[in-house]
């Protein structure tokens, strides 16, 4: 772990303190720092490639931010088997399992070895119009059919390893990850998924009916989300992670499966991912601090 890869949110006002205490760590220890151009003026000292380069020149990526540069370095990665470690700069953040302070501790651990790898599952999406795949995404929290110009609900008809389940009349279908279990699915009245745990949650949003609930299925399973009804006066949108939106269409199939490839995710040896859940979710009534 001699090569770190650094992506980082300069939005963020410690930002730029946070790097230079990189920069002066990662010369005492000797470690080759690589970043993207966007960066390259924040580190001088820095290996500088493209986004699409950095997975092939690194050891480990460092995503200095939130949950959302987290995701911004996965996109980076692109299959990449570079492990991610967050250190979070914000307030909330479930992916950023290192805070600011123990910024310099974690990169001591990762120099002698005594970290953790787990791996986080993927979905794969594939948009079909008349017979044709017109796009596909990657999502490592979640994949996302509904909203967009209208308030107006739409239809979608879900089926999963081709046998139907259910027609919808709602604002959309959220199909998410374990990891993604915590995001927006969760403010959708979703489960929290243990990021082990061999499944994927399928959640409707705002649905016609108060009988519709979340599913937790196999992530062997395949998926189709078929856009039945749409209103005249509204374009439906497809996200993946809350990006690459594209426009859907009556008529257009999603089928969305879990990935060939998984993210590691690096931890320090004493995370706990239920003490992250009682830290972010303020849970009360534990006798555990």
């Amino acid at each position: 772990m001699k090569r770190i890869g650094v992506v980082v949110n300069l939005d963020k006002p410690v930002s730029r303190p946070v790097l230079r205490r990189l920069t002066e760590r990662a010369r005492n220890q000797q470690l080759e720092l690589v970043t993207i151009p966007q960066v390259a003026a924040e580190l001088p000292e820095a290996t500088i490639v493209s986004e699409a380069e950095l997975a092939a020149h690194v050891d480990i990526v460092v995503a200095l931010g939130g949950d959302g540069t987290m995701l911004h370095a996965v996109r980076m990665l692109n299959g990449g088997q570079a492990p991610v470690l967050g250190v979070n700069l914000g307030s909330l953040g479930f992916m950023t399992s290192v805070t600011e302070e123990a910024f310099e501790h974690a990169l001591d651990v990762v120099v002698a070895g005594r970290y953790k790898i787990y791996e986080r599952t993927l979905l794969q999406c594939r948009v079909e119009r008349q017979g044709e795949e017109v796009a596909e995404y990657v999502a490592l929290n979640d994949v996302v059919a509904g909203w967009g110009s209208s308030s107006r609900a739409m239809t979608l008809r879900l089926a999963i390893d081709g046998e139907e389940v259910a027609q919808y009349l709602c604002d959309g279908l959220i199909v998410s990850t374990p990891t993604g279990s915590t995001g927006h699915s969760l403010s959708a009245g979703g489960p929290i998924v243990h990021p082990a745990a061999p499944v994927f949650c399928v959640n409707v949003i705002c649905p016609h009916t108060l009988s519709a609930r979340p599913l937790v299925l196999s992530d062997q399973a395949e998926l189709a989300i078929h856009v039945q009804e749409i209103p005249a006066d509204k374009q439906p949108l497809l996200s993946a992670d809350g990006q690459g939106e594209f426009v859907l269409d009556r008529g257009d199939v999603l089928r969305i499966r879990r990935h060939d490839h998984v993210v590691r995710f690096l931890h320090l040896p004493e995370y706990s991912y239920f003490a992250v859940l009682r830290q972010k979710l303020h849970w009360r009534g534990s006798v555990l601090p």
